[in-house]
C-alpha cells in the first residue's frame, strides 16, 4: 500500500501546528491511542522538521510535512522522515523536488485550471484547500464530473458537523482537519484531550 493509498484508508487527515518539537512524541502516542495514526506537520513554525523527524521516529504514524512552499522545504521535510508533503497551492518546482525524492505529494488545487495543471505534472490527487470557501462540497463534486480520475483531500474549515457530508463524495480520497489536534491542547501538553477528539473523529468518520 503506498502512501496516498494509506491516507484514503485512514479518511482523515489531522493537521498539526507544533511550537515545540519535545511535544512530538507524545502528540504521535495520543494519535495512535486515538485509533489514527496519521499527522500532516505542518511548516508554519520553527520547530516544523524537528517535530516531523520526532513524529517519524516515533515510529508508529505515518507522517508528512505541511505547508510546504519552496524545494527547500522539500529537502528539509524529506531529511526529517516525512512520507509525503502537502502544499496549499501547485508549484512546479515543488512537485519537481518532490519527484526527485520519491515522495508522495499533495498540492492545493481548487479551480479546473489548477486540476488539470496537477494531471499534468502527473498527480491525481491534490488537496481541495481552502475547502469551506471554495464551493464546499457541491465545488468537488462538480469537478469531478470532468475529472473523474482525480482524488480530492479537503482541508480548510472543515469541523465533525461537516465531516460526514465531506466523506460522502465518492472523489474525496480523506479529510484534512485540525478539530482533533489543537494548537493550544498541545502546547498545553493536554494530549489526553486530543487522544478523545481524535477518538471521536475516528469514529466518525467511520459511520
Amino acid at each position: 500500500m503506498d502512501v496516498l493509498d494509506h491516507l484514503t484508508a485512514a479518511r482523515l487527515v489531522p493537521v498539526v501546528v507544533l511550537d515545540d518539537a519535545a511535544r512530538a512524541s507524545a502528540l504521535a502516542d495520543a494519535l495512535v491511542a486515538g485509533g489514527l495514526p496519521v499527522a500532516e506537520v505542518t511548516f508554519r513554525t520553527p520547530a516544523a522538521a524537528d517535530a516531523v523527524r520526532a513524529v517519524a521516529d516515533h515510529g508508529g504514524v505515518l507522517v508528512g510535512a505541511g505547508t510546504v512552499l519552496t524545494p527547500d522545504q522539500v529537502d528539509q521535510a524529506v531529511a526529517a522522515g516525512a512520507a509525503f508533503v502537502v502544499s496549499p497551492g501547485l508549484s512546479r518546482a515543488v512537485v519537481e523536488r518532490c519527484r526527485e525524492h520519491g515522495v508522495a505529494f499533495l498540492p492545493g488545487a481548487v479551480t479546473a485550471t489548477e486540476v488539470q495543471a496537477a494531471l499534468e505534472l502527473g498527480l491525481s490527487t491534490v488537496k481541495f484547500f481552502p475547502a469551506a470557501t471554495s464551493g464546499g462540497t457541491a465545488a468537488v463534486r462538480a469537478l469531478s464530473a470532468p475529472f473523474a480520475g482525480v482524488r480530492f483531500v479537503p482541508t480548510g474549515g472543515i469541523g465533525p458537523d461537516d465531516l460526514a457530508q465531506w466523506l460522502a463524495v465518492p472523489s474525496v480520497a480523506a479529510v484534512g482537519g485540525s478539530w482533533m489536534v489543537p494548537r493550544d491542547r498541545i502546547a498545553a501538553g493536554d494530549f489526553e484531550t486530543v487522544r478523545e477528539l481524535t477518538a471521536r473523529a475516528v469514529a466518525l468518520a467511520a459511520r
